[in-house]
């Protein structure tokens, strides 16, 4: 109530000016000492010289704002022009600001009165624990091309702060990088399935098999017609460099991309949804470019009408056999209308089967919904991808566009038995929220992730080797339960460690198709490719961030070192950068190590 501050200067000085002039009958201690009088003097002048400095800050805060004004006002000005590089040294441990609901680390329990309150979201997650074969042979869950997690970390650590646990999603991470697993012959089937399988770096008497998809790729120019929905937010919180004007300029990377046969509709939401372009022709790139840069920030968040009504134009210019795709860029913060996350999910779900996908895209810091952003988009059957830098927003939308724009298996599921004649236990690395029951992967009611063209999805499971004395859960009192003799007397006999199953559908079927193929004991490789060596470097460091649990004693320095000995023909500078990132958080680790801890659970 800085307003309040000019009245209680006038008091104080009226007080003390009753004072002067208005004696007051003392008792012979109080007029011998006169401590009294100086105490109310000095208290008085106190609070006269502190009303003083308030009304000084905040002339001064009005002034940093008025200056932060016109710095936005710039930035939205200059259209074209790159925001400034991310890529800066994080600051030293004691100026690290407080991030994503991390404990600050100038001083414990301390939170700076001018920091706005962070209230960023991430759903809770534990590790997938370790299995014992003879009792659960069978692991199913759903593909995942999502990547908003690692970028959004890299956000993080760019800014000086570690991020909180659940942040960090391993199968994210992993699938970031293109491992380069092969392409499928023709179109017959959509995608190709490859096994890799060697030592894990962090301890060589356990395995790590790799599974790779690939499928297959299509020329931008021979993309069928899309018919795109730009939901964008433009809320208060939105007003921000690195929200609304970075979000307007990833945009205008997509917008040259457009052809004639797509249509693109803009529709914005804050206290209430607004249609800002109806269904236009894709080739129309000034009126496009136009509405994008006329947009402004302003009032709440009503996402639930602006999702009702982005379907509504979506369902106006539905193409038949095209691309239907509301594309969702947001902060997150959803505070009015529609905020319930389980009615957004019900409303997503009954549009997907319209034939319309929801994708999401995330932007900002500071009261970022994760939570709500990846689950949106699971459940549209799209991806989530996080906006940091106009570098990522050209990966996305502009490199990856086939990828996240045309979908080309729906409804893929992965099924592994494992042998217990040769593992004796396992673990999937990530995946922990596209688990399923054995039974969902035969049922085609049950919704799972899609393949884009020319999308890769890698998946890595740490085994262990029966008889290799590297188990982690201890042995039963009376033996292995459960174990398929039968099954496993097969396996044995046709050197099979493994049996894999995937199912999916293709785009426009309901019925799913089955893909099989056994997994040998002797294509175990003493020289793993430079993708398995990689792939299995990032896993290390997604555990690591989330407390090193599961790689036995590797470091920090062990998993730099593997990443960089795996960097190879890196064209666009990604696993450069990753080597990058683990030293930011090896220091921060180490920092913290003396330091106060810095990790938060999501929720």
């Amino acid at each position: 109530m800085r307003h309040a501050r000019p009245s209680l200067t006038l008091l104080a000085i009226a007080l003390l000016a009753a004072c002067q002039s208005q004696p007051v009958a003392q008792s012979p201690s109080s007029t011998s000492s006169g401590a009294p009088d100086a105490d109310i003097t000095a208290n008085l002048v106190a609070a006269e010289a502190s009303a003083a400095a308030d009304a000084a800050a905040a002339s001064a805060t009005l002034d940093t704002v008025r200056v932060r004004q016109q710095a936005d006002a710039r930035v939205r000005a200059e259209y074209g022009r790159p925001m400034p590089s991310a890529a800066a040294a994080p600051p030293p441990p004691a100026a690290m600001k407080m991030n994503a609901g991390y404990v600050a680390l100038q001083s414990p329990g301390f939170v700076s009165p001018s920091e706005p309150a962070n209230t960023e979201r991430y759903a809770a997650r534990d590790d997938n624990p370790v299995h014992r074969v003879g009792e659960q042979p069978v692991s199913t869950f759903s593909i995942d091309v999502d990547t908003g997690s690692y970028s959004n970390v890299r956000r993080m650590l760019r800014d000086g702060v570690r991020p909180p646990a659940d942040a960090v999603r391993a199968e994210e991470f992993i699938n970031y990088f293109d491992y380069h697993h092969p392409a499928p012959a023709n179109r017959d089937t959509p995608f190709r399935v490859t096994t890799e399988l060697a030592a894990a770096p962090w301890n060589g008497k356990r395995q790590i098999l790799m599974v790779g998809i690939k499928g297959y790729d299509v020329p931008k120019a021979t993309l069928p017609p899309a018919n795109l929905v730009f939901l964008i937010d433009t809320s208060g919180s939105m007003d921000s460099p690195d929200k609304l004007p970075l979000l307007k300029q990833a945009f205008a990377q997509l917008v040259p991309q457009l052809r004639s046969q797509d249509r693109v509709s803009m529709v914005v939401y804050a206290g209430s949804a607004g249609l800002v372009l109806p269904p236009t022709p894709g080739d129309h790139h000034d009126e496009i470019l136009g509405a994008l840069d006329h947009l402004q920030a302003g009032g709440s968040t009503n996402g639930g009408d602006g999702i009702r009504l982005a379907y509504a134009m979506a369902r106006q210019a539905f193409v038949k056999d095209g691309v239907n795709r509301v594309i969702l860029a947001t902060d997150g913060d959803f505070n009015v209308g529609t905020v319930d996350q389980g009615a957004l999910e019900t409303l997503v779900g009954d549009q997907r089967k319209s034939g319309i996908a929801l994708t999401t895209l995330g932007f900002g810091q500071g009261n970022y919904n994760d939570a709500m952003a990846e689950r949106l988009a699971d459940v549209g059957d799209g991806n989530h991808a996080y906006i940091d830098t106009l570098q990522e927003a050209r990966k996305v939308l502009v490199e990856e566009m086939q990828s996240t724009l045309l979908t080309i298996a729906r409804d893929v599921k992965i099924q592994i038995e494992f042998n217990p004649a040769y593992v004796s236990e396992y673990r999937l690395i990530g995946y922990e929220n596209r688990l399923l029951k054995r039974e969902d992967f035969a049922n085609d009611k049950v919704d799972a992730g899609d393949i884009g063209a020319g999308h890769e999805v890698t998946a890595l499971y740490e085994i262990t080797p029966t008889g290799s004395g590297a188990d982690r859960l201890p042995p039963l009192r009376y033996g292995q339960a459960g174990s398929n003799t039968a099954s496993a007397s097969r396996g044995v006999a046709g050197g099979e460690i493994a049996h894999l199953q995937l199912r999916y559908k293709p785009p426009g079927q309901d019925a799913s198709r089955l893909i099989a193929t056994p997994i040998r004991a002797d294509a175990l490789s003493p020289k793993p490719s430079e993708g398995f060596r990689f792939a299995t470097a990032v896993a290390a460091y997604a555990d690591l961030l989330r407390g090193g649990q599961h790689i036995d004693n590797w470091s920090w320095a062990q998993v730099l070192a593997a990443a960089r000995g795996a960097e190879g023909a890196d064209r666009f500078g990604l696993r450069r950068e990753f080597t990058g990132m683990v030293e930011q958080a090896r220091q921060l680790a180490s920092a913290q190590a003396t330091d106060t801890p810095a990790i938060a659970a999501g929720e």
